[in-house]
């Protein structure tokens, strides 16, 4: 990934300046949104490296697949809210909608994370995760506004 090229998370800003610093190590995510945006990165990047280093021990598996019984393609993330997780707080719960696409199928992953700082670093702790089917007449997960029919289906 071209470092000017927009983050994958969403914000709009050149992944440089803003996941990539963390995904490399250089600094840590001041917020739990700022984790939960940089992990999902990760995901787009398929860094397992950064993924396990950010969750919690207390729950962080031994291996991580990141296959998903396929290779998924991220389409994109929608911060839907946050619930504390700023710079002095300890902890955070951010709520999200991950679109992908796997099999040619738009799939959409909303979960309920939360997240802990310790030591001045946030950690991924767990997560309510719910999975959905996007239909043909489901608004396109690529975020243009059309149906997926009319969008992105026949673009595989």
């Amino acid at each position: 990934m071209d470092s000017q090229e927009p983050c994958p998370c969403g914000s709009g800003k050149p992944f440089s300046a803003c996941c990539d610093p963390y995904l490399a190590g250089l600094r840590q995510a001041p917020t739990a949104q700022a984790l939960m945006r940089s992990r999902y990165s990760a995901y787009v990047r398929r860094d397992r490296v950064y993924l396990l280093r950010t969750w919690h021990p207390a729950t962080r598996p031994k291996e991580l697949d990141l296959s998903g019984g396929g290779e998924a393609c991220w389409l994109g993330l929608q911060v839907l809210g946050t619930e504390a997780g700023g710079p002095g707080e300890r902890e955070g719960t951010v709520e999200f909608i991950a679109r992908y696409q796997l099999g040619g199928q738009p799939q959409a992953l909303r979960e309920t994370s939360r997240f802990l700082r310790e030591d001045g670093q946030w950690l991924y702790l767990e997560g309510a995760v719910s999975h959905s089917r996007e239909g043909r007449n489901a608004p396109c997960p690529c975020g243009s506004g059309r149906k997926y029919k009319h969008c992105c289906l026949g673009k595989d």
